[in-house]
C-alpha cells in the first residue's frame, strides 16, 4: 500500500508542476514578485502551470492585465524568468514572440531549441536555466499595448503545449512601423502538427521551426 500511495503521488507530481514564465508576468499568475490589480471580473491563476488544453485556446486567457507588466525597448536586452518550483521535462523547444493583436499573429523574436531550461541535453526534471536574456531586435515596432509570448514544446513526457502572454509597451526612437520574422507555431495543438517525444534525438521537430512561414507584424500605437 506504501508503494501504491508513493507512486501515486509522483504521478501526480509529475503531472502537476511544468514550468511557468514569471518575468514579465503573465496574465493573472500569482507567482510573479509584483502584478497589476486584477481586472473586474478576473481571478488570479492557480492552474498558470497547466498543459493548453488540446483544442482549446492557446493562452489562458485573452483578457489584458489593466497596465503593463514590463517597458522593453527596440534594440535593448531584455530578460525572460521562470519560476524555479516547475517540472522541465528533459527541455524542449521554446520561442519567444512579439504580438499586437493579442497573440492573433505573433513573430518570433528569440528562440531556444533542442534544450530549454538545460544547459546541454539532460533527461531532468529540474531546471538548470531560469532566466534568458537577449536583445529585442532594433526595428520591433513602439507600442503601448503589445503582448509578449512564450511558447514551450517539452523534450520529454505526454505531448503538450504550454504558453505564457504578458502585456507590455515597447519604445523605439526609430519609428519602424513593423517587423517581419518567423511566425510563432503551436506544435501539439490541434490544427498543428504533433512533435514527438525526443528520445534522446533533440533535433526531434525543428524542421517545424525552420519551415514556419514568416509574418509581419504592425503596431498601432
Amino acid at each position: 500500500m506504501l508503494f501504491k500511495i508513493a507512486s501515486v503521488a509522483a504521478l501526480v507530481s509529475s503531472v502537476a508542476a511544468h514550468m511557468a514564465m514569471n518575468e514579465p508576468c503573465p496574465r493573472f499568475s500569482p507567482n510573479c514578485a509584483t502584478q497589476p490589480q486584477l481586472p473586474a471580473g478576473q481571478s488570479y491563476n492557480h492552474n498558470i502551470k497547466d498543459p493548453i488544453a488540446y483544442d482549446g485556446p492557446v493562452f489562458m486567457s485573452d483578457v489584458p492585465w489593466p497596465q503593463p507588466v514590463a517597458s522593453w525597448t527596440a534594440g535593448q536586452p531584455v530578460t525572460v524568468g521562470f519560476q524555479a518550483d516547475g517540472a522541465a521535462h528533459g527541455g524542449g523547444h521554446c520561442q519567444f514572440a512579439i504580438s499586437y493583436d493579442n497573440g492573433k499573429t505573433a513573430a518570433i523574436v528569440h528562440k531556444v531549441m533542442e534544450h530549454c531550461f538545460f544547459n546541454d541535453p539532460l533527461d531532468s526534471n529540474t531546471a538548470e536555466v531560469l532566466k534568458y536574456t537577449f536583445t529585442l531586435p532594433a526595428d520591433i515596432p513602439a507600442s503601448s499595448n503589445a503582448q509578449f509570448i512564450w511558447i514551450w514544446t517539452n523534450a520529454v513526457g505526454y505531448r503538450e503545449l504550454y504558453t505564457g502572454i504578458s502585456d507590455i509597451t515597447i519604445t523605439n526612437s526609430g519609428g519602424s512601423k513593423s517587423y517581419t520574422g518567423k511566425s510563432a507555431i503551436y506544435p501539439n495543438h490541434a490544427g498543428y502538427d504533433t512533435i514527438p517525444a525526443f528520445n534522446g534525438d533533440y533535433t526531434t521537430g525543428l524542421s517545424l521551426y525552420d519551415n514556419a512561414p514568416n509574418v509581419t507584424i504592425t503596431s498601432s500605437g
